[in-house]
């Protein structure tokens, strides 16, 4: 995350991702799949961590092998290897940005779901207050409801985060600035809707 001040003078907060350039891979018309849609790559990978198939695949579009491989629902109709730039934004308008938030592993009640725990340790409390407290009922239903809050593994889930702002596009070196934070950690990859 970085920072920019605007024409008033304020510091917007906000992210930079580098958007592109992404390949058109495969085209997806309605008479052949059943729906139209373009499938476009991005970030250049090696040959020998790429499979047979893949870089078939890409050999087909007429591109190197690429990490990252998404569908999208396109109005206009797109050729196999067109590069598809940040032309599509403008600064001022909103999107949707798409990522696997960061994952914090097994986590107990009070980070993963904020309970309190026992308020009040001076009244016969001595190792309750992080606990989740009871689960359930007794005789009926001898169980334990699904979706019960308890500990377990946090983040690492996919997390569409909507209406963010594109303050800032610089097509020289493919970046765009977004209002806000985005999920995911550095580096990682995401997927941006209009």
């Amino acid at each position: 995350m970085t920072g920019i001040f605007n024409a008033e003078g304020k510091n917007i907060v906000c992210t930079v991702i580098e958007a592109g350039p992404c390949v058109v891979t495969q085209v997806k018309t309605k008479e052949k799949e059943g729906y139209d849609a373009v499938q476009l790559a991005f970030d250049d990978a090696k040959e020998k961590n790429t499979s047979s198939q893949m870089k078939g695949h890409f050999k087909k579009a007429g591109t190197t092998p690429k990490r990252k491989v998404v569908e999208f629902q396109f109005e206009d109709s797109k050729n196999l290897g067109d590069v598809i730039s940040l032309d599509l934004f403008e600064e001022g308008e909103y999107v949707d940005v798409v990522g696997t938030s960061k994952g914090k592993g097994f986590q107990g009640v009070v980070k993963r779901h904020g309970f309190r725990g026992v308020g009040d340790a001076t009244h016969g409390q001595h190792n309750r207050m992080r606990a989740p407290g009871s689960l359930g009922a007794s005789s009926w239903p001898s169980r334990v409801f699904k979706g019960m809050r308890m500990a377990g593994r946090t983040g690492g889930s996919r997390v569409k985060i909507q209406n963010l702002e594109v303050v800032k596009i610089l097509p020289e070196k493919n970046l765009l600035l977004v209002k806000g934070a985005v999920p995911g950690p550095k580096g990682g990859y995401l997927i941006i809707e209009k």
